[in-house]
């Protein structure tokens, strides 16, 4: 084919608060590897769910290889050939792998026939999936996994991605990139969504930019570096973290011999984890997916209280392993976890509410509630607080979160959070799907709140991210966390084979040690 297997010709959105889209045009060529950048906000989610039938344009036309269609849901967009990898994911989590998706293919198909493509499919392109598995015992990583193969399984023409590489590991993206390449080879047209301009560079043909709902240019990503990319995505230079040097206080957070079994069949054993966090320092945790985390993360924020002979957590001077999430709050812990909707923030509330939610038991004397009743006036002001500090795109402080796009519901917790004032603070991908501006306003955000005193953990698979940030890393791998050493002394290939599971470290008190 030599025409545009997609092309939009004027399209627009608006909503009562924001233009999502204004008089874009856009055009997509059969094998071609096409990237939209942009901003949190600038408008991409919507040009893409336009495309997919989730949201109906407001003005344009959609050109399907030479002809005028009209793509009024996503069945019509599936029978057209367009498929999309969603940044929010849409999963039963009391189903399996294959429930879910047989219940998102067209064709009647049980879930025990499917399983073997899927068990296929998955291990052809480098992202392995255990049909039989739980999407609730599953990490975001996995939960990416389940997305993109339901995608291929539909043989696309047109593959859309949102963000499909925000929480997969580095050998996954690039086991994903050598697929997306090979089905391009094959005439299959790619829409490419990403805040990685690394990823930009090596993979894309072609690059369209938005900003604030236009079309702000082009470009060959290729012939661009990251740093140009990303100013002409953000339509001014680039912002850089300032990490100077300092001396840690007093432990704030103790890890002692962690052996906590998962409550799920496919989790992963915490094994003799040891760590010691103290005030003014950040401790930047590397793994792959599905290594534990999750296991450590809830233990930590008091989701999954510790029983006997299973070791000590501590916070300050108090012992918080049968401490509530509430109660290890109030001791002045905040948390961030990895999925924004559902645990970071309740979808149908708006930002204010979502404000409320961990700041009414914070230490740090918002105002919040008084004499049990909620002052509305200081949630309003304290919200609208994190929606300037952290520039939040949305139309008020009574935004539903689910209204917001995922950069910018991320920015609002991970603000929400900061500006709580917390003494200890855990941050688990604190800039997925976060474009390359803001990651840099939230970074240095986190590094101020060291310098400030509060001790901070980051987990995160972004490497590049844990060295910008860290004073320590330490990796956590089957389950066991090695030694954290400083970040300095340290290289990105050392702690690449640590994730691997080559290291020594027993888990000795790392504490006693320091």
């Amino acid at each position: 084919m030599t025409e545009p297997r997609l092309q939009m010709l004027g399209i627009s959105k608006m909503y009562p608060s924001v233009v999502a889209n204004a008089e874009i045009n856009l055009t997509v060529m059969p094998g071609e590897i096409h990237a939209v950048l942009g901003e949190n906000g600038a408008g991409k989610s919507t040009l893409m769910k336009i495309i997919y039938g989730v949201v109906k344009p407001d003005e344009g036309q959609i050109m399907w290889e030479g002809r005028q269609v009209h793509i009024h849901s996503p069945h019509d967009a599936r029978k057209l050939g367009i498929g999309m990898v969603f940044q929010h994911f849409a999963l039963f989590e009391t189903l399996t792998v294959a429930e879910n998706i047989a219940l998102a293919l067209d064709d009647k198909v049980s879930p025990a026939a499917l399983a073997p493509r899927i068990k296929a499919v998955s291990e052809q392109y480098g992202l392995p999936l255990d049909p039989q598995r739980l999407v609730h015992s599953m990490s975001v990583g996995e939960r990416q996994r389940v997305e993109i193969v339901r995608c291929l399984l539909q043989s696309p023409k047109l593959l859309i991605m949102d963000e499909p590489t925000s929480v997969l590991t580095p050998d996954a993206v690039l086991k994903l990139f050598e697929s997306l390449r090979r089905l391009a080879a094959e005439g299959v047209s790619i829409l490419y969504i990403s805040h990685k301009l690394d990823e930009i560079q090596a993979l894309c043909d072609k690059a369209t930019v938005l900003r604030g709902g236009r079309v702000s240019g082009t470009a060959l990503p290729k012939q661009e570096s990251a740093r140009s990319l990303a100013e002409l995505m953000i339509g001014r230079e680039l912002p850089v973290c300032v990490h100077k040097p300092r001396e840690p206080g007093e432990v704030r957070l103790l890890l002692d011999q962690l052996n906590v079994d998962s409550d799920d069949p496919f989790g992963t054993r915490l094994k003799d984890v040891s760590l010691a966090l103290r005030s003014g320092e950040i401790v930047g945790i590397a793994g792959i997916s599905g290594n534990g985390q999750q296991e450590l993360l809830k233990a930590i924020s008091g989701e999954r209280l510790l029983r006997a002979r299973q070791g000590t957590i501590q916070l300050g001077e108090r012992d918080a392993g049968m401490l509530s999430a509430a109660q290890r709050r109030e001791l002045g812990l905040g948390f961030v976890p990895e999925e924004r909707l559902g645990r970071g923030a309740a979808p149908d509330l708006s930002l204010a509410d979502n404000a409320l939610l961990t700041g009414y038991i914070t230490a740090a004397g918002t105002g919040m509630v008084r004499h049990g009743l909620i002052q509305r006036g200081a949630v309003r002001a304290f919200a609208q607080k994190v929606i300037e500090r952290f520039k939040v795109k949305c139309g008020g402080d009574a935004s539903a979160a689910a209204s917001l796009s995922g950069g910018n519901l991320q920015k609002f917790i991970v603000g929400r959070e900061i500006l709580l004032a917390p003494k200890v603070v855990v941050f688990a991908q604190p800039t997925w799907g976060v474009d390359i501006g803001a990651a840099m306003l939230i970074r240095q955000a986190i590094i101020d709140m060291r310098d400030q005193g509060v001790a901070v953990l980051v987990l995160s698979e972004e490497l590049d991210e844990l060295f910008m940030m860290s004073d320590r890393i330490a990796v956590l791998a089957d389950g066991r966390l090695s030694r954290a050493v400083p970040a300095a002394a340290t290289s990105i290939n050392q702690i690449g084979v640590w994730m691997s599971g080559d290291f020594d470290y027993q888990g000795a008190p790392e504490y006693v040690q320091a």
